[in-house]
């Protein structure tokens, strides 16, 4: 063979290494994927909910009248008893400052009030001094009537005058008494606001005690101040018993049940706490989301079944509402379907090759979901399936 052909061989292999070599970079890379196993195992659907804790029994201290409040001498935290422990004193209110249009008129309202006194007194000794002559020409035509020189109607008549004169007399005694009493009201008008009077010890009206043993929660009024009717000074109760109240999303609310058991977690603890439903509230509220959804939310009420001496009230808490659960259900990861018009699908790697099944499920949690058809235990699928994937694609699993 002569060098020629030589030379033609060795071209026509390097030619063919040089397809080779494209062909192999040009074929079709298997699609790397993350994979998920289908299990049968015990499953749990719960409903999660952030709520708060809240002492059972809440007694709110308000004034029962209008006065002014003593500075309050217990602090959030303090305990107190039944019917012993004083929450607040109330003093009556001190009379408004005089200006001087006002105190001018109080003045003149006075004078006027000292002067009727003087007319009510005059006409009581106008009256008296009549009453005593009556009571002399009286007392003569009571001779006279016995020697028979004057009529018997003379006598009674001077009697009737008598009697309607001693009427008057009771009458100015009256008026100088109103007249002075309206004296006296007008001179309490003029008196300026006097501190001492108001912090004297026998000025106080009320005593407010605490109406049932326990802590105090809340101080609303703490300093020295006016206080009118129903206004709150305190919140007491015992912050050992507690209970939770949980705000549930209507839709949620119908799926439980009282009854129902829930874990309180989230609240601080190492270990969750066991809670049970007590009361669902028959009438919802509209609340705001952080999202800024308005979302109608009911009030669910659990009882503890422990507690914690850490746990207070208003702490915030996490509850796990238990919904439905059951043994031995085939479940597959719920990053693993995906729809394909209203069917759930998933992408199943065996040999690898994908293939796209069709499953059907039915409960729900946060990492799985219940296969009622389409899937077996072991099998694996492809957990977050990208739009690249397809029937009958190769795939490996990517390194972790």
């Amino acid at each position: 063979m002569d060098a020629t052909w030589i030379k033609r061989i060795g071209l026509a292999a390097l030619g063919l290494g040089v397809v080779g070599a494209i062909a192999w970079t040009m074929r079709p890379q298997p699609a790397l994927v993350d994979i998920g196993a289908v299990v049968k195992a015990p499953m749990r659907v719960t409903i999660t909910q952030e709520g708060r804790t809240r002492v059972r029994e809440i007694y709110t201290i308000s004034t029962p009248i209008t006065g002014h409040l003593s500075r309050t001498i217990l602090d959030v935290g303090d305990p107190v008893e039944a019917n012993k422990t004083v929450i607040a004193a109330i003093h009556p209110l001190e009379p408004p400052l005089i200006d001087n249009r006002t105190e001018t008129e109080l003045i003149a309202a006075r004078e006027a009030a000292r002067a009727a006194v003087v007319i009510a007194e005059t006409d009581y000794a106008r009256v008296m001094a009549s009453l005593d002559l009556a009571v002399k020409a009286m007392e003569r035509a009571s001779r006279l009537s016995a020697t028979g020189v004057i009529a018997e109607s003379t006598m009674q008549k001077a009697a009737g005058e008598v009697s309607v004169l001693r009427a008057q007399v009771q009458s100015a005694l009256s008026s100088i008494n109103l007249r002075r009493a309206e004296l006296e009201s007008a001179e309490a008008r003029l008196r300026q606001p006097d501190r001492k009077d108001m912090n004297s010890g026998d000025k106080c009206c009320v005593e407010l005690t605490a109406p049932a043993s326990g802590t105090v929660l809340e101080v609303y009024a703490k300093s020295e101040q006016p206080v009118a009717v129903g206004a709150k000074i305190a919140d007491i109760g015992n912050p050992r018993d507690l209970e939770v109240v949980v705000d549930l999303v209507s839709a949620d609310a119908v799926r439980v049940k009282p009854g129902d058991q829930a874990s309180i977690v989230d609240w601080g603890g190492d270990r969750p706490l066991k809670a049970t439903l007590r009361r669902i509230d028959p009438a919802a509220f509209t609340k705001v989301s952080a999202l800024g959804i308005e979302e109608q939310r009911v009030n669910a009420v659990f009882d503890l079944g422990e507690s914690d001496p850490r746990l207070g009230h208003g702490f915030r808490i996490y509850a796990e509402i238990a919904v439905w659960q059951g043994e031995n259900i085939v479940q597959v990861p719920l990053s693993a379907l995906f729809r394909t018009g209203n069917d759930w699908t998933v992408f199943v790697l065996k040999d690898g090759v994908l293939a796209r099944r069709t499953v059907r499920i039915d409960h729900m949690n946060d990492q799985a979901a219940e296969v009622l058809e389409g899937l077996a235990p072991d099998e694996k699928v492809v957990l977050h399936p990208g739009d690249t994937l397809a029937d009958g694609m190769a795939a490996e699993i990517r390194s972790q």
